[in-house]
């Protein structure tokens, strides 16, 4: 595939300065836990149900723990003692707990040696429930061939999680690679996961478990049908990120956003739950082999595709750090940017092809997410089309690895049925007729898409040195990200983050981070 010929030595300048940003970050985050990283250890535990007045079993618990003063802890040891008492099984337990027939918190009862036994048994569980998915998407993947990148994504989101699945496997008879549930309206900023299958969502269908299955399921029958293995995609951002990971995880989910600052710029969720969170979560994926999706695309809707080209970059660099720091593999770093350039530029085309190809050389390894144009679309139908097919070219020319299907009806939460087929064939065409266009063609050294990316380069390189400096934090409180500022104390869920006790354990945290990934 053409190059664009970089400086080697200034992109591993690049590298080191975002791992140092990360490391920063990173010294923080060893020092806290959050109420969604204990529910998604309870989840993983086997705890799931709601008690009758419709509240998740996992948010009671942790609440009963907070109630007396023990979550510094962890729950870890404390449910572990809870189903020594009991003698049942994990959601029976919870259920006792949750009745008040259990003294939970009390570890008086059973000595150290026992409650730490437990705790083992526990967690070789948990872990044992993310090994199985590793090895049955493994599996799958054998059966079933994977088509050429870039994958071809499409979104479903009817609120109806069955009619949501009628509209998945079409989609996958149409050509698409992976489908996208989108999430219901502001779900990222509840903190709690829902239960069940649901049918009345808002702009989208509520992220559960149980509809999880389902649409995993749907798409394990469209993949029997169409013979290629169809991929799975719903959103961990928010709240609940390390629960919706956990909950994904254990249905055989494939790709997930979770993005270290998105919730925090675009949805006001505080600084130290995200990033706690999001290592918790990103710990789960490394080890399930779930795809993260970044959201840099999302810093371009509201400062400019060109002026803040290099946030994005500087951004990506920073996820992959920090992404690496959980331990997640190139192969699972779906890193996020977007065709998002004034259509009125001279020659805007060929600065996105600088951006997109910087990305694919940054991350030569990386799935990376190409987004489609959404600031910019018209109400000209036509014109809306034309936008898409160059953005279809640019994706293919560049090699990107996860391509979002640019749609006419775009601002709509849920693009009409017949958008969605046209956006398909759309890039059926293009990617077919353009396949090997990037292997035929070479970068003009010193033209406009060297010059450009070279400039963004370099503007990525005094930006980190300067938040290396200053630290990530006080980067985000000065709006130097998509040109909003959060504030360390702001923010949605700082309640939830707690400074873990001297007795604290996460034996799960404390097994992935030990055993590192696994390659079968």
């Amino acid at each position: 595939m053409a190059t664009i010929d970089l400086n080697h030595e200034q992109i591993d300048r690049l590298k080191s300065k975002a791992k140092t940003i990360a490391d920063q970050v990173q010294s923080m985050i060893d020092r806290y836990s959050s109420v969604s990283v204990e529910r998604a250890v309870l989840r993983l535990y086997g705890v799931d149900g709601v008690n009758e007045e419709g509240t998740p079993l996992p948010n009671r618990l942790v609440e009963i723990l907070q109630e007396k003063g023990r979550l510094d802890d962890g729950v870890s040891g404390h449910f572990a003692a809870a189903v020594l008492d009991s003698g049942r099984d994990p959601v029976t337990t919870a259920e006792l707990i949750e009745q008040g027939r259990i003294d939970f918190g009390n570890l008086t009862r059973f000595s150290q040696d026992e409650v730490a036994l437990k705790e083992k048994q526990l967690c070789a569980a948990a872990i044992s429930r993310l090994d199985a998915t590793r090895r049955a998407k493994a599996e799958k993947l054998k059966k079933y061939p994977e088509g050429p990148q870039p994958w071809k994504y499409l979104i479903v989101a009817t609120g109806n999680i069955y009619e949501d699945r009628l509209q998945a496997k079409a989609a996958a008879g149409s050509g698409a690679d992976i489908i996208a549930v989108i999430r219901s309206t502001a779900q990222s900023l509840l903190d709690y996961v829902p239960y069940g299958p649901t049918t009345e969502g808002f702009g989208g269908t509520f992220a559960t478990q149980a509809n999880f299955k389902i649409m995993r399921e749907a798409l394990d029958e469209a993949c029997e049908e169409n013979d290629r293995y169809i991929r799975l995609v719903n959103y961990a951002s928010g709240l609940c990120m390390a629960e919706i990971a956990a909950c994904a995880a254990m249905e055989d989910l494939d790709m997930l956003l979770n993005d270290s600052m998105y919730g925090i710029l675009f949805r006001d969720i505080n600084l130290k739950r995200t990033f706690i969170d999001q290592h918790f979560s990103r710990l789960i994926c490394s080890r399930a082999k779930i795809i993260i999706n970044t959201g840099e695309d999302n810093y371009l809707t509201t400062s400019d595709a060109v002026e803040n080209a290099y946030t994005v970059t500087a951004s990506q660099l920073i996820n992959e750090a920090m992404g690496k720091n959980s331990l997640l593999t190139d192969d699972l770093l779906g890193l996020g940017h977007a065709f998002e350039i004034n259509p009125n530029i001279e020659n805007g085309f060929l600065y996105e092809l600088a951006h997109a190809q910087i990305a694919r050389q940054l991350f030569p390894n990386a799935p990376l997410k190409y987004m489609p144009p959404t600031k910019y679309k018209s109400t000209d139908i036509f014109f809306s089309h034309c936008m898409d097919t160059m953005f279809n070219l640019a994706s293919v020319t560049t090699g990107q690895g996860i391509h979002l299907a640019g749609i006419l009806t775009e601002a709509i939460h849920t693009p009409l049925l017949q958008d969605r087929y046209q956006a398909i064939d759309s890039i059926n065409y293009v990617f077919n007729n353009a396949r090997g266009l990037g292997d035929e063609i070479e970068f003009k050294k010193d033209g406009i898409i060297a010059r450009r990316a070279q400039e963004v380069l370099d503007q990525v390189e005094h930006f980190l040195t300067e938040v290396c400096q200053k630290g990530l934090t006080v980067a985000i409180n000065e709006g130097r990200f998509a040109d909003i500022k959060r504030a360390d104390d702001g923010g949605k869920g700082l309640e939830g983050v707690f400074a873990k006790g001297p007795s604290y354990k996460n034996p799960i945290l404390e097994q992935l981070e030990k055993e590192g990934v696994i390659n079968e």
